[in-house]
């Protein structure tokens, strides 16, 4: 009968799925968040140094109070 392929499937699901929640807690526990940043365009590898250089962590949000007075 055509329920009979509902093991496999949900066996096959949850194999596919593990990869995706296993890199949410990898990237938990090395980075202090959950999602790592894009960095594919050119912008946004310039943005992660920015980031970087001033605040010392491209992952807490950074406003102007990150930005040292001259």
């Amino acid at each position: 009968m055509w329920f009979e392929i509902l093991p496999s499937f949900g066996i096959i699901t949850a194999v596919l799925a593990v990869p995706g929640f296993a890199m949410y807690g990898l990237h938990t526990l090395t980075l202090g968040n959950a999602y790592r940043r894009n960095t594919d365009q050119r912008w946004e590898r310039v943005m992660y140094v920015r980031d970087m250089r001033l605040t010392g962590n491209p992952y807490q949000p950074n406003g102007l109070e990150a930005i040292p007075d001259k």
